[in-house]
């Protein structure tokens, strides 16, 4: 829904990690999130959230009122967990409604 979302306690770095039920082959991780600056992403392929690397890195565009929509191409890689790391923003507080991966 996009009525729903996770927000940041307003200090940064903040960090959301997603889980997938195994280890799956992604191709493109999209996002849908408001007043972010700067945005890692990072995979892990343990069984644990351990271990991450990172996949890329991007400032965003200000997008005054709307959602920033950013689609990030990869090379194919495997992965069980994706960890999403706002590293600044241009508010206090931003959000995070919607991430989506594209693979097998």
């Amino acid at each position: 829904s996009s009525k729903t979302f996770w927000t940041t306690t307003g200090m940064f770095p903040q960090e959301l990690i997603i889980r997938f039920p195994k280890c799956v082959k992604i191709s493109k991780v999209a996002i849908e999130c408001y007043l972010v600056r700067t945005l890692r992403i990072e995979r892990s392929t343990s069984e644990d959230p351990v271990g991450f690397e990172q996949c890329v890195e991007k400032d965003l565009q200000h997008r005054e009122g709307q959602l920033q929509m950013e689609e990030f191409p990869l090379p194919e890689f495997q992965a069980t967990y994706l960890r999403f790391i706002i590293k600044s923003a241009f508010d206090h507080f931003v959000s995070v409604h919607r991430v989506m991966a594209e693979g097998t």
